[in-house]
């Protein structure tokens, strides 16, 4: 039987029962979770293509009273993903089909982040990183240092005037305070979100820089600082965060950004590569 926040597992059992416009909706449910938990009925409706009776009528039948508590049980679903750690690993689960599950999830992460990413939000964000006259400042927490580090590697690759913004409190005050007010700061954290990132970013914002936030929801407090937000999928089988999807997601703007500056990067990466086989030679020698 399902359980009562087990929202898949009870659209799964309604199956045929369910009409054409209910099946619309529980897809949409299915599909994206995210704006169910955090949207209105009558976002779900119109995202679904049908009347907001009809969302109702669906969360009855699924066995909720009304479309909140179905909200409700989608939220719960969503928070038990985002887990600390500690409670994962002692969730006393069976070991699942670790290869086949895991390929899924992965999957699943990757196309739930990237089909988030509003398109309008996508082309902004790369004109920005493109703009040769901003500067750019990557800063992350502490779980998300490897991908951001990666994101920061290959934006240096394309364009000069890109920094980290880390170190200890005085490194991160200089830095703030020698870049100009029309700087692009992007932020990579996850929960359990790091004080000094959220805190850091909200500085910078009120700086004015034009703050980006990828992080894991609408609730993150990232969200309520930044200009554009991106929301990633990190499930995963284990006790950590994936950072599949952020991984994913920095790519894409890795390589709209490249399309945008494809001449001054082509002979950036140039002059790296000569560096590059010239050091090659003489290791070789």
């Amino acid at each position: 039987m399902a359980t009562p926040d087990d929202y898949r597992a009870r659209i799964g059992a309604a199956g045929e029962r369910l009409t054409p416009a209910e099946r619309r909706v529980a897809t949409t449910v299915l599909d994206d979770p995210r704006a169910v938990g955090f949207g209105t009925v009558a976002e779900l409706a119109d995202r679904a293509g049908v009347g907001v009776g009809t969302v109702v009528r669906l969360a009855d039948r699924l066995g909720y009273r009304g479309f909140t508590e179905l909200q409700r049980a989608v939220r719960r679903d969503l928070a038990r993903q985002l887990r600390p750690a500690v409670e994962r690993i002692r969730d006393g689960r069976p070991d699942p089909d670790a290869v086949a599950d895991h390929i899924e999830l992965q999957l699943d992460n990757v196309r739930a982040t990237l089909e988030a990413a509003d398109p309008g939000m996508l082309a902004r964000v790369a004109d920005r990183l493109a703009d040769l006259e901003r500067p750019v400042a990557v800063l992350s927490g502490d779980a998300s240092t490897g991908v951001a580090r990666h994101l920061l590697d290959q934006l240096t690759a394309l364009r000069p005037g890109v920094v980290a913004v880390d170190g200890n409190a005085v490194a991160v005050a200089r830095t703030l305070a020698v870049l100009p007010p029309d700087a692009t700061l992007l932020v990579v954290d996850l929960r359990r979100y790091d004080r000094w990132v959220v805190d850091t970013a909200r500085d910078a914002a009120e700086r004015g820089w034009s703050v980006v936030a990828v992080t894991d929801g609408e609730l993150s407090p990232l969200a309520a600082v930044a200009a554009d937000v991106f929301v990633v999928t990190a499930a995963s089988l284990g006790p950590f965060d994936s950072h599949v999807g952020t991984l994913a997601l920095g790519d894409l703007l890795v390589a709209m950004t490249a399309r945008r500056l494809a001449a001054s990067a082509a002979e950036r990466l140039d002059a790296v590569e000569r560096q590059w086989q010239l050091r090659r030679s003489l290791t070789l020698d």
